[in-house]
């Protein structure tokens, strides 16, 4: 188990980090949950006087690329620092303890916190079998249920937790559902994508800490601050759109930066913010990199048709 009692920047100066790279965080939070300047002072009072959110981690039914996503935050020192803004006392994949012990932390986590620790879960939830993705003798769907009744919020961490994903398309044998849909009651966060982005993820977590409560969400239960555009009107490909400049297969001009609304690019009707946020250090996100949008933040992006089938005209 971690222990809450230093406040988050207590933790972070004590891993070595300066004052410089954490006031440098705070503004890149600020900044990414489009905050106000006086925003920025908000984040770092929170951080200097608060202390570290307690997590519990769930997985099911999904192939860890959430998690992968979030352990490479790539903005200032993220990747470090957002694991001192939270206490991850228990997650499958990183936690080093097994078996019994890791048993352990899950009921103290909801025994010690009752009603105070974020609970976050990556993938779907199997409803048709008990059989289908146990831990410790015990169902998924029995473990979120204990686990979300003492929860502060639950945050659905990609597609598959938030809209059901790959496990439940069509013709979903194991009765996948999203975490919303076999939770009554309880404050939901939905954030898409497969996986979702990393910075995202951290800024929710920032945005809990700072203001103690969940952020604005759209109708999908999203944040706003992160999925209030279209991918289309953020990309770089969209002044060659409104040319008429698109792209084909096996043509040279992917180089010059010609839509890819040819090659069934989902992009004019799904909202994230691949485009401005990019991935890999900001280096690139997939219509950089010549390939079509496939919708992976939107609810159904399985059965909603081809990848590569074109749209019959682009929404306005």
């Amino acid at each position: 188990m971690s222990k809450t009692s230093k406040t988050v920047y207590e933790e972070i100066r004590s891993q070595g980090f300066s004052r410089r790279e954490f006031l440098k965080f705070c503004g890149t939070m600020a900044a990414m949950l489009g905050l106000e300047t006086s925003g920025v002072a908000q984040v770092v009072k929170a951080m200097e006087t608060k202390t570290r959110i307690p997590v519990l981690w769930m997985h099911f039914q999904e192939c860890t690329g959430c998690s992968e996503s979030f352990i490479r935050s790539s903005h200032p020192v993220i990747a470090d620092i957002v694991f001192d803004c939270i206490s991850l006392d228990y997650t499958e994949t990183l936690m080093a303890p097994s078996g019994y012990q890791a048993e352990k932390s899950f009921h103290d986590t909801i025994e010690k916190h009752q009603g105070n620790y974020i609970l976050m879960v990556e993938g779907s939830v199997p409803t048709n079998n008990a059989g289908y993705c146990t831990t410790g003798g015990k169902n998924a769907l029995d473990d979120l249920q204990l686990a979300a009744a003492g929860a502060k919020v639950i945050i659905a961490l990609g597609n598959c937790a938030s809209f059901g994903g790959l496990a439940a398309a069509s013709p979903n044998p194991t009765g996948a559902k999203p975490v919303k849909d076999v939770i009554q009651g309880g404050s939901f966060i939905n954030i898409s994508g497969c996986p979702p982005i990393a910075n995202v993820m951290t800024g929710v977590v920032v945005h809990m800490l700072t203001f103690d409560s969940i952020p604005e969400l759209d109708e999908l239960g999203r944040p706003k601050a992160f999925y209030s555009s279209r991918v289309h009107d953020t990309c770089y490909r969209r002044t060659f759109c409104d040319r008429g400049l698109f792209e084909s297969f096996d043509s040279a001009n992917t180089k010059k930066g010609y839509c890819l609304y040819f090659l069934g690019c989902k992009g004019p009707i799904t909202y994230n913010a691949c485009g401005i946020m990019k991935w890999n250090d900001g280096v690139s996100f997939p219509i950089q990199s010549g390939h079509p949008c496939i919708g992976c933040a939107e609810a159904n992006f399985w059965d909603g048709g081809g990848f590569y089938t074109r749209m019959a005209e682009i929404p306005e």
